[in-house]
């Protein structure tokens, strides 16, 4: 069983940035894929970036692209979210979530948040 629990969400005005935090713990160690995917209120559920070890680069949505990167620090067991020249329209909930399932973070991108774990949220308001 694996759990995870994001932090370091906030307001902030646009143009800002925000560091997302996402700190894992249980068994790990089968965790393929980790990621972030967001959901605004009455929107859906959309993957905003992943990290897969069938790749050696990470994925992100065309809205994240050029703006987020998410990576790892492996000897914490954290997954980070650092998100750059924020946006009124990034607004929404943001969760980590993690997977064994054995694909590519292309292949990844689109099922995010189906994936088999995930955290609580935390809430990211750019005004």
């Amino acid at each position: 069983h694996v759990q995870l629990v994001e932090s370091g969400g906030g307001t902030v005005q646009a143009g800002e940035s925000m560091r997302l935090s996402c700190t894992a713990s249980g068994y790990t160690a089968n965790m393929n894929c980790m990621a972030w995917f967001r959901q605004a209120p009455g929107q859906a559920r959309e993957g905003v970036a992943v990290k897969c070890t069938e790749d050696s680069r990470p994925f992100y949505s065309d809205s994240a692209e050029g703006r987020f990167t998410i990576f790892k620090d492996l000897a914490k067991n954290m997954l980070y979210l650092q998100m750059n020249s924020l946006k009124p329209e990034d607004t929404a909930m943001y969760y980590c979530a993690a997977d064994p399932g054995l694909v590519t973070a292309f292949q990844a991108l689109a099922v995010v948040p189906d994936f088999g774990y995930r955290g609580q949220g935390t809430q990211v308001t750019v005004s």
